[in-house]
């Protein structure tokens, strides 16, 4: 163990954490389209913009069992299950759950059932306020929020998963609060403009007055916010210690696809089990999001939570930067119940408390429009 981190580790709170996550074990994940259709239509939906639907004939029963099996003799122990629609497949969802440890991206007009899921992570989507959700995933007509509500209220598997747009971080407080109210935790997300629908939606430039609504929320409700400001901060800016996000730094990238073999060996960390398996489980995508997309327009925030947990040693110059580390990778475990939940919301507000940004509100503003 370097001496630094021997150092940083005195500190009783951040031992507690890093023991936690060391008992943990290390993750040897995939992602998992379970199906190509789905419920709705949003703009900017990934998946849909670069056709990620066609031409990927569903696996039979035998077919999906069998990659079961090939998975769990590859070592597979994590499964971000996303497509499509998931809750449009419980049974194959409990067969996952079975075997694997995973976390499900659900739009939440369907209730995944509790039986046999009863410890499942659901990241329920929302996009903001009841009219800007219902126009950019519901069509102008149906109230995907407002359902999502009533379908999960007071479950302990869900949280609300936000995709924050842009030009509407005036609604971060209310809809943050409404989750809250309701009696679900909030990660947020960050909107990538793939349609081009302009200024109010498009990228980093635009997330500044976000990023200071996140900070309001995190000082309101420290017990519910599963993001920290440092990596809220890492996503809306897309800088990692000097580095651009981009697909040289990804890290979260197929490991047998041929378009990232030049980007395996650049010297930059990745996550060496990875695989973004299309829905019919036998081909996979270059990343969990993308097929020819320009990166940069990727402000996913699963895969900056990646990009920050597999850079350690960059984090190792200071405590707080150390901290800033540690509280990203204890939050990733904590949100798929890979720690124990109960100490984990206990834990939240000292996280909050102690996690820190580079620079302050006002540069950061500044730096992202």
């Amino acid at each position: 163990m370097p001496e630094g981190l021997r150092a940083y580790l005195r500190d009783p709170f951040l031992a507690q954490l890093y023991q936690r996550v060391r008992a943990a074990g290390s993750m040897r994940s995939i992602s998992v389209d379970l199906t190509n259709a789905c419920n709705l239509r949003c703009q900017g939906c990934y998946y849909f913009s670069e056709g990620m639907d066609e031409g990927m004939d569903p696996p039979s029963d035998a077919e999906f069992e069998a990659f079961i099996q090939r998975e769990l003799d590859r070592g597979t122990n994590f499964v971000t299950v996303v497509g499509g629609e998931p809750s449009l497949q419980p049974d194959r969802l409990r067969a996952l759950h079975r075997h694997f440890n995973i976390n499900v991206a659900t739009n939440g007009l369907i209730r995944i059932p509790t039986d046999g899921m009863e410890t499942m992570p659901l990241g329920v989507a929302v996009w903001g306020a009841d009219s800007t959700d219902r126009d950019l995933r519901g069509g102008g007509k149906i109230d995907v929020f407002g359902q999502a509500l009533e379908n999960y209220r007071d479950d302990p598997r869900a949280f609300f998963y936000y995709t924050v747009v842009p030009g509407y971080a005036d609604e971060i407080e209310s809809v943050v609060a409404r989750c809250v109210e309701n009696g679900n935790p909030v990660l947020f997300n960050f909107y990538s403009d793939i349609d081009h629908l302009g200024p109010k939606f498009d990228g980093r430039n635009a997330f500044g007055p976000a990023l200071e609504a996140i900070d309001t929320v995190i000082n309101r409700y420290p017990d519910m916010i599963l993001l920290t400001r440092y990596l809220a901060e890492t996503v809306a800016t897309g800088l990692l210690y000097g580095q651009q996000w981009g697909h040289a730094v990804c890290t979260s990238l197929s490991i047998d696809h041929p378009v990232n073999q030049e980007r395996l060996e650049n010297g930059n960390p990745y996550n060496p089990h990875f695989k973004a398996y299309q829905a019919n489980l036998a081909d996979t995508r270059r990343c969990c999001t993308g097929i020819d997309r320009d990166c940069g327009t990727c402000f996913d925030v699963w895969e900056h939570f990646s990009w920050v947990m597999l850079n350690m040693r960059k984090h190792l110059g200071s405590q707080d930067e150390f901290t800033n580390w540690l509280t990203t990778m204890y939050l990733f475990y904590f949100i798929n119940r890979l720690v124990d939940v109960d100490e984990g919301r206990r834990w939240l507000p000292e996280i909050h408390a102690r996690t820190s940004r580079y620079r302050s509100i006002p540069e950061l503003l500044a730096s992202v429009g």
